[in-house]
């Protein structure tokens, strides 16, 4: 089976062990993404981590960074001379990039199927609505990164299959706990407690939260924020005025290679979302990254937090500060309880969010898209 992944995510070099295993799986694969992709994060460039068993092509971008508005000009002469049998077009249906990937993939007689993360019921005007109901149209599957996705699907209106599926899971060889490198289980003894954060430096992440929630913390502790964002000057000043700016780093943007050793220096991973009108959070990837590592994970009640999380974190009530110190002051005090979190979001990842597990079920869909079931 031919199959070409049209994906910007895939600029990561992470996320591309999903291709890697989809490939493993005897899909003649090939993915196009742009050489950069730019958000309210900064610019990604392209990487190429995990390119063994398919071809990674990177193709021009027009309107780079508008999210809605982006798409491929040379989509068509791609798809022409790949012939392929399922076009997966990784955008949210309402998206001009969606409407004329699968308009394309139509063109050269292939069956698409988009993704959507989108978890909010939302009205767009035109042309987004009629992008949706062409797209809609068009894909006889859907793959939703949450369950509430696939409900916003049916609400408004879209007949086709839906496979609840994340768009990425983690390999558990590379994200894996520090004691199963080195046995240096106890090496951070006698250091600050550390706090970490992984991901945009935005308004709607709740980091002005967790700073103020650290301020009041008692014992050593020290706090990293990697990411960049617009955020940045904002948290930098509320860090000092809170007399904690010797205690946070931040504005570090590390290689998706590097993550791994990011997450294993920590004692405890925070995602403090604050659900906004237009946005909550959708699946929260860093979770499921830190927990693989063995790292307790902390995160607010916003969108699919508490379900990625399961019993194997803490969950706590987005935008409470108070709830939010506690709970990171009984983590600090209680090994305990952090060994035992350790250990339940290592084995709810091998469980549920593999790279191995998200491929199978991918390919399970494509095939099904295939063969018109």
């Amino acid at each position: 089976m031919r199959v070409v992944l049209v994906s910007k995510a895939l600029v990561v070099g992470a996320y591309q062990r999903k291709a890697e295993e989809i490939a493993r799986l005897g899909v003649e694969l090939t993915v196009l993404t742009p050489a950069s992709w730019r958000d309210r994060r900064g610019l990604q460039k392209a990487e190429r981590l995990h390119t063994v068993g398919y071809e990674l092509r990177t193709i021009p971008i027009l309107f780079n960074g508008a999210y809605h508005m982006h798409f491929y000009p040379t989509l068509v002469k791609a798809l022409r001379e790949l012939k392929p049998e399922v076009v997966h077009v990784d955008e949210e249906p309402y998206n001009l990039a969606t409407f004329l990937g699968v308009r394309a993939a139509r063109a050269v007689g292939a069956k698409p199927l988009f993704f959507t993360w989108q978890n909010l019921l939302r009205r767009y005007p035109p042309p987004f609505n009629w992008f949706e109901r062409l797209v809609y149209r068009a894909c006889a599957l859907a793959i939703a990164g949450n369950a509430e996705a696939r409900e916003v699907l049916k609400r408004k209106g879209y007949e086709g299959d839906v496979v609840v599926l994340p768009q990425f899971g983690v390999d558990p060889a590379i994200f894996s706990p520090q004691a199963e490198l080195d046995g240096e289980e106890n090496a951070k003894e006698d250091e600050a407690f550390h706090i970490g954060y992984a991901g945009g430096l935005l308004p709607e992440k709740g980091l002005d939260l967790l700073l103020r929630a650290c301020a009041g913390l008692d014992g050593a502790w020290r706090l990293t924020l990697v990411g960049s964002g617009e955020e940045i000057e904002a948290l930098r000043k509320l860090a000092s005025e809170s007399g904690i700016a010797d205690r946070v780093t931040l504005g570090v943007r590390l290689p998706s290679g590097e993550m791994p050793d990011f997450y294993r220096s920590l004692d405890v991973l925070v995602l403090p979302s604050l659900t906004r009108p237009n946005w909550k959070e959708q699946f929260g990837r860093v979770l499921i990254e830190s927990m693989a590592c063995g790292v307790p994970v902390l995160g607010s009640s916003s969108g699919e937090i508490p379900n990625v999380i399961g019993d194997a974190g803490v969950v706590f009530p987005e935008g409470d500060m108070e709830a939010l110190r506690s709970q990171l002051q009984r983590l600090m005090q209680d090994r305990e309880a952090r060994s035992h979190f350790a250990s339940a979001g290592r084995q709810r990842v091998l469980a549920h969010y593999t790279m191995e597990e998200i491929a199978r079920q991918t390919v399970a869909a494509y095939r099904a898209v295939a063969h018109g079931r």
